[in-house]
């Protein structure tokens, strides 16, 4: 399929069915063609700015707060919440197909994630299945009826969309996933009284919120819209975004919803940025709680700052799965998210996340009581005093590597890219909902210990040997397949090879697309 422009640009999309002729109508992928024109050279300059300044980390220097806001300038707030963002306090997050479409919006969850990032596998099948399951869902089209608010995770500004090229040059993901939504569903969802909204994953400054906001104006103008029907909520989950709180909102003060706590990914930016630095070195990631000090630092931060300029914090994800088979092991289940979401609720967040129905009650138990008649609490300030040392203390963080926690990275690491290269982004494994973002930490971990020299709580000294016995222990348990072997392969190359991978998908997604040709011969 291909449009050529007036301008002579051409784009050229991936074998077309009928459903991609729907979505990929000539006037769609003009505009397609157009935020790649404006932006593709922004976001080269984005991600080169991204590796300087990781060289400078890794040389020993450490992120700085900037220097914000002049006193005259710091009365600021976020735009009013759309009616439909006011309350937020469960949101429930997933892949985008028809099934799990139909289950989020009748989970009693006022946001349902459209998670097109962490709990996709970025195959051409599954994007284009969920662009169409997102066309449906705005359209209230077959068996769908919204009863829950629409907010889109496209994915990040690293990635790559092979299927979509323009003169031969892959497009931005992020702006794949972004255009072909607002595209087709901004103007209905504004006649509706909702938005366009968006889940920003993996911003790491303020320089990248800025080129959000500068997509979201030139979006808006391209079709005609209001400036501001966009609304977007930034997770912050790098280090270096959490230096950088009240700028990222500042950039999108006129599209900002909000922000949202990413455990796992924030972990994986700390050692991804300093891997090279023992004291930055990690516990078993089940160690790491929220209440750590370095955690418990950003959490406040993030909060704080929301409120003070007028926008929602929201919590991090609740992994567990309940399962209606086993009475106690849904039992603890419940008791485990009961227990993080009052923490949440009491610590002042406005709302968090889930992954399965059956837990949307749970969730909300704690935030209704703290909220007290209120859709959210954003009124509730307090004064923070993090410094920088606190959100760098990862020294100070209890907690030992041991045999449990080693052998955890690696069956879950095996398990999930098993499951990622077969098409399923969101696996649930040992009782959790994993998404990309628990192997990245996984993985991560895996590579510091080793590179580090860590020795496990008794005595054992963590090498590359024990790692693949581990590893040829977990394949033994499993059907082998294809998949299977080629996950061994990626696993054993991002944790054991001297470099680091930046990303998992620097090296699986040209596998997929491998996988994807071998198929269609």
């Amino acid at each position: 399929m291909r449009s050529k422009r007036e301008m002579g640009s051409r784009i050229e999309v991936a074998a077309a069915t009928g459903t991609q002729a729907s979505l990929f109508t000539p006037q769609a992928l003009d505009f397609l063609a157009q935020l790649h024109t404006r932006f593709a050279e922004a976001r080269r300059r984005l991600l080169i700015g991204r590796a300087e300044r990781r060289m400078t980390l890794l040389n020993g220097c450490k992120p700085q707060f900037p220097a914000f806001m002049e006193a005259s300038s710091r009365n600021w707030r976020v735009a009013d919440c759309p009616v439909d963002l006011l309350d937020r306090r469960v949101e429930i997050a997933g892949p985008v197909t028809p099934r799990i479409a139909a289950k989020a919006l009748a989970s009693g969850a006022q946001v349902w994630i459209a998670d097109l990032e962490d709990a996709t596998t970025p195959s051409w099948h599954n994007l284009v299945t969920a662009y169409a399951t997102l066309v449906a869902v705005v359209r209230e089209s077959g068996d769908y009826r919204q009863r829950a608010t629409i907010v889109v995770r496209p994915r990040g500004w690293h990635l790559d969309e092979c299927h979509v090229l323009i003169d031969g040059e892959p497009m931005a993901a992020a702006l794949v996933d972004f255009g072909l939504y607002f595209f087709h569903c901004a103007v209905e969802l504004l006649e509706r009284g909702s938005g366009p909204y968006y889940y920003l994953p993996k911003v790491e400054d303020s320089v990248e919120a800025e080129l959000w906001d500068d997509v979201f104006c030139f979006a808006q103008e391209l079709l005609g819209v209001p400036h501001g029907s966009v609304r977007a909520t930034v997770i912050i989950e790098t280090i270096t975004a959490a230096f950088e709180i009240p700028e990222i909102l500042y950039a999108l003060r006129h599209h900002a919803a909000g922000l949202a706590a990413g455990r796992w990914d924030y972990l994986f930016s700390v050692i991804k940025n300093f891997r090279h630095r023992p004291e930055f070195v990690l516990p078993d990631r089940a160690a790491v709680a929220m209440t750590v000090p370095f955690l418990k630092a950003y959490a406040e931060l993030l909060i704080e700052t929301c409120h003070r300029y007028g926008a929602h914090a929201i919590g991090g994800v609740a992994a567990m799965v309940p399962d209606r088979n086993d009475p106690a092991a849904s039992a603890r289940a419940h008791a485990a998210v009961r227990e993080d979401k009052q923490r949440e609720a009491d610590e002042g967040f406005d709302g968090s996340w889930v992954v399965h129905p059956d837990l949307v009650a749970t969730c909300a138990e704690p935030f209704t009581r703290a909220f007290a008649g209120r859709p959210h609490q954003i009124d509730r300030r307090r004064l923070s005093r993090v410094t920088r040392d606190d959100l760098l203390a990862v020294d100070r963080t209890p907690g030992a590597v041991t045999w449990a926690g080693l052998h955890a990275n690696v069956a879950v690491s095996i398990r999930y890219l098993r499951a990622w290269l077969a098409g399923n982004g969101s696996a649930r494994i040992f009782g959790l909902m994993e998404g990309l973002a628990t192997v990245e930490i996984a993985r991560s971990q895996l590579w510091q210990w080793l590179h580090h020299g860590t020795s496990l709580d008794d005595g054992t000294p963590i090498s590359a040997g024990l790692i693949r016995d581990i590893a040829a222990k977990e394949r033994a348990l499993l059907d082998d397949d294809a998949d299977l072997q080629t996950a061994l392969n990626l696993f054993e190359r991002i944790t054991l090879a001297s470099d680091f991978p930046e990303f998992i998908t620097d090296h699986s997604y040209p596998r997929l697309l491998a996988r994807e040709r071998e198929r269609r011969s």
